[in-house]
């Protein structure tokens, strides 16, 4: 509904928080390299496509810039000051010479159990902007009607609003037993991560399209698998999660936890293909796409297995706790170390058949009746 507020999903996914050695802001190279191949395309969309003298001849009110998906490491704060000092570029030129250079509001949006303690702690100390801590899904509202003016995300719409309940109902093709993601998995479960995917794909569009101004940037970086990938035997982004499932069905089968417990449990993220993911954007009505591009992975190369095996604990630790409880992920994670070094492919970025997308939408205008 067109005033409906953002609501609190069944299921809130936070990366591990803190600084520890297995924190996400301690452990997001990757996401950063990322965000800093994308940083010319960015500057450039924004140059080319961001109406600041229209903009500032309207209100005297500050931009307004949301990063979605923040997490607690510096990569939200390289992303954001991409986006600002590609705007403040555009000041002299674009800007009437007594006509004074607009503030900056920025909102670091992430899930309610996000640490935002240590995002927080992390500001810049000397920030060209006002900074606002915002917790709540973006797949529902999040901001007042045509309040923002761009919009960032960085590898977080990955991440399902809740998993499909068809993958733990047993009298479903879609039942996910024994495994934990869709990687060599019956292509029902394939199926169901790809509608939920969808679903929330377009939820997230139809909410920022109530938020951004006429003409405002909305600019994403999304994990996608290549066009080619067959998903029940290519090696790609999902082999991590294929070997971590085997590690938790040999816990189990040493009584060391339930296999009931494996059995529902699923790793609530999609990487779904290129031009699939562009249809759902080609299909948008109240955005235009502005630009598309495919980044390369070599940022995902870990320099060693120890790197490796602690990004993927940043990114699960909290999920697996909350699952399973307390005490398992230590022993889980050696076990997984183990799997890794007898099957050293998975430290093989480049060959995982999957890129970094970098698009660039913009809200067409609303016309008044």
């Amino acid at each position: 509904m067109e005033g409906e507020v953002a609501k609190v999903c069944p299921e809130s996914y936070a990366m591990k928080g803190g600084e520890g050695p297995h924190s996400c802001a301690q452990n997001s190279a990757s996401q950063r390299s990322s965000i800093e191949a994308a940083k010319n395309f960015l500057q450039s969309a924004i140059a080319s496509k961001f109406d600041l003298r229209t903009i500032c001849a309207s209100s005297t009110n500050p931009i307004c810039i949301a990063d979605l998906g923040c997490s607690t490491g510096p990569n939200t704060f390289i992303a954001v000051q991409n986006v600002i000092e590609a705007i403040q570029i555009q000041c002299p030129s674009q800007q009437n010479h007594n006509q004074a250079t607009p503030e900056i509001l920025v909102f670091f949006n992430d899930q309610v159990s996000n640490d935002f303690n240590t995002l927080f702690q992390k500001l810049p100390p000397n920030r060209n902007y006002f900074a606002v801590g915002l917790p709540g899904s973006f797949y529902g509202r999040l901001f007042p009607r045509q309040s923002l003016h761009v919009v960032h995300s960085s590898a977080a719409l990955s991440w399902l609003s809740e998993l499909p309940k068809e993958l733990t109902d047993t009298s479903s093709g879609a039942c996910n037993k024994g495994k934990i993601f869709y990687t060599n998995a019956p292509k029902e479960v394939f199926d169901a991560y790809e509608r939920r995917f969808k679903m929330d794909l377009e939820a997230f569009l139809q909410a920022r399209a109530q938020e951004l101004v006429d003409n405002g940037i909305l600019a994403c970086l999304i994990l996608v698998a290549d066009d080619l990938i067959d998903f029940s035997v290519d090696m790609y982004a999902g082999k991590d999660y294929e070997l971590l499932g085997s590690c938790l069905m040999d816990m189990a089968k040493l009584g060391l936890i339930s296999e009931e417990k494996v059995d529902t449990f699923n790793i609530p993220t999609f990487f779904p293909h290129v031009k699939d993911l562009m249809k759902i954007f080609e299909a948008n009505k109240d955005f235009s796409i502005e630009q598309s591009e495919l980044i390369d992975n070599k940022g995902f190369l870990a320099p060693n297995i120890e790197s490796h095996v602690s990004r993927l604990r940043a990114v699960l630790e909290v999920l697996i706790e909350k699952h399973f409880g307390d005490g398992i992920v230590d022993e889980l994670f050696d076990r997984f170390t183990e799997k890794v070094r007898a099957y050293p492919e998975v430290l093989d970025a480049l060959k995982f058949k999957f890129h970094v997308l970098f698009v660039v939408l913009k809200r067409k205008v609303v016309i008044k009746a």
